[in-house]
């Protein structure tokens, strides 16, 4: 079984984690959100991507869900004795030498998809590890921060701020004129399920859609393509997701998420089961809808969710 996933950050790798013990003879190929990425002290730092390869490759700190696990932050402690920023942002010294054989990497001319599979040779993830694109794109956020009107990129709104002021437009920057990276297309083409993991459905999975060419190819794909909800009794299961969602105009529900990815690109939709009574909502609207437990509890509770999407793409693709 060929399978393509559309991955953000932490729920988006540990959704992964499930889905390989759940399928553990399927062919996944995980197509990873960019628009986080962001360049600090001249090294290119791609979170959504190192998550999904350190959670796969037995590296992350299971604890917060990102970045290495024993980490120290020695350089991060020099850097600020020379006062130099931000300090908000924390790389510890184990994630700096990732990031460092990237920005290398990609000086001497590699694109961002060879590097991430050279990467990935170390931390061998156990799926195929793409790149939304080679090209550069930013997610930025428009806020109102001390009565001055500005635009910030993600990691600033959602890391200093803490999504704290509210969310007037999001917009990743450079998507319109990117294109998507070698094998993404190919990928989705051959694929036997598509899947939308409950990843934030506007700056992960939503910037990944952003790309030209990668909604249209899911669309037209003859692969059922199923998602799991990141909302669960109307507030996201992890991380600030309703305030992006609010600023895209969508409110902070199961169905609501469903309707915003629409019935010409989800066949299928799982919500909570706190949430039963959207799932007639979300049939009205088209979509196969299913309610079964989605708390991310442990893997084996993850591993019954990703069953239950590959069960109801089956019953979809029927």
């Amino acid at each position: 079984m060929r399978i393509v996933v559309l991955a953000g950050g932490i729920g988006g790798a540990r959704f992964l984690r499930g889905l390989k013990t759940a399928a553990p003879d399927a062919d996944i190929t995980v197509i990873g959100n960019t628009g986080d990425d962001i360049h600090l002290f001249g090294l290119k730092v791609c979170p959504d991507l190192d998550t999904v390869m350190y959670t796969l490759g037995g590296g992350i700190n299971e604890e917060q869900g990102w970045g290495r696990t024993d980490e120290t932050f020695r350089v991060k402690e020099e850097l600020a004795a020379y006062g130099v920023g931000p300090e908000w942002f924390g790389l510890g010294d184990r994630d700096f030498a990732t990031h460092i054989v990237r920005t290398q990497m990609m000086g001497a001319g590699y694109p961002l998809s060879a590097v991430t599979e050279a990467l990935c040779d170390r931390w061998q993830p156990g799926v195929r590890l793409l790149p939304m694109t080679d090209d550069r794109v930013e997610t930025h956020v428009a806020i109102e921060e001390d009565g001055e009107k500005k635009a910030v990129h993600f990691q600033e709104y959602w890391v200093r701020l803490r999504a704290s002021v509210p969310a007037h437009a999001v917009v990743p920057v450079g998507a319109e004129q990117a294109k998507p990276a070698p094998g993404v297309l190919e990928a989705i083409g051959a694929a036997d399920v598509i899947l939308f993991p409950p990843s934030n459905p506007v700056v992960s999975v939503g910037t990944i859609l952003a790309i030209p060419g990668i909604r249209e190819a899911i669309a037209e794909a003859g692969a059922p393509v199923v998602g799991l909800s990141p909302i669960v009794g109307d507030a996201p299961v992890r991380g600030m997701a309703d305030k992006v969602l609010a600023a895209v105009g969508v409110e902070s529900t199961a169905s609501a998420v469903a309707a915003h990815y629409g019935m010409g690109l989800l066949d299928g939709w799982l919500v909570d089961t706190v949430d039963a009574e959207k799932a007639a909502e979300v049939e009205a609207a088209g979509i196969r809808c299913r309610a079964v437990p989605l708390m991310m509890t442990d893997l084996e509770a993850t591993a019954a969710m990703a069953r239950e999407a590959l069960t109801l793409a089956e019953e979809v693709r029927a």
